[in-house]
């Protein structure tokens, strides 16, 4: 007979992969151990290995599971009946409000190429690009002279955007002098203006 899955699963999963990533970011790839995980987990090493059996799909899991909920979260977010202005701004609200909390999944996403097989690098650019693609897509509505094929623009503007949301965990402080709403009206600001100018 099948062994059953407890009820708490979901949530014991969710407790060691925050953290995991908390220890990943603190320590390296290389250097955080299992055993330093399954300590700040707060649960045994045999548990912790019947969730992941080893560093890398640990690591994997880490960054799936945040890419997979920036996917969700932009995905709501997209609303197709507003003027792609708005469209825009709502998107980057959504990427800047998911990223809220999460600077270590962040840190891991950033660092661990190395640890990774080609197969799980394959799996985690296709959700990137899906990601990537929706905002571009709006970004050719408000220009559709950044997909010339003389001048392609569209991509160096499309992760030109990424950029100041993905390294926003460097500098940004909850509870600071700018909020979180403040900094998506400024990305917005700055892709929307930059963009007119571009020829």
């Amino acid at each position: 007979m099948a062994r059953t899955r407890a009820t708490d699963f979901e949530e014991k999963q969710r407790g060691i992969l925050e953290n995991a990533a908390a220890v990943f970011a603190e320590q390296g790839m290389e250097k955080a151990s299992m055993s330093q995980i399954a300590a700040h987990a707060q649960v045994s090493k045999a548990l912790l290995y019947h969730y992941y059996p080893s560093k890398d799909a640990l690591i994997f899991a880490i960054i799936m599971t945040h890419l997979e909920g920036l996917e969700t979260a932009t995905e709501e977010a997209d609303d197709p009946t507003l003027p792609p202005a708005d469209r825009l701004r709502q998107l980057v609200g959504a990427v800047l409000e998911n990223y809220r909390g999460a600077d270590n999944q962040h840190k891991v996403q950033l660092n661990a190429a190395a640890a990774l097989s080609d197969d799980q690098k394959a799996e985690i650019t296709g959700v990137e690009r899906r990601i990537v693609k929706r905002f571009s897509t709006v970004l050719r509505q408000i220009n559709p002279d950044l997909d010339s094929s003389d001048r392609p623009l569209l991509m160096p503007v499309t992760m030109s955007l990424f950029g100041m949301m993905n390294w926003v965990y460097m500098w940004f402080k909850e509870g600071g002098r700018i909020s979180r709403d403040d900094y998506a009206d400024l990305a917005t600001t700055l892709i929307l203006e930059g963009i007119k100018a571009v020829r």
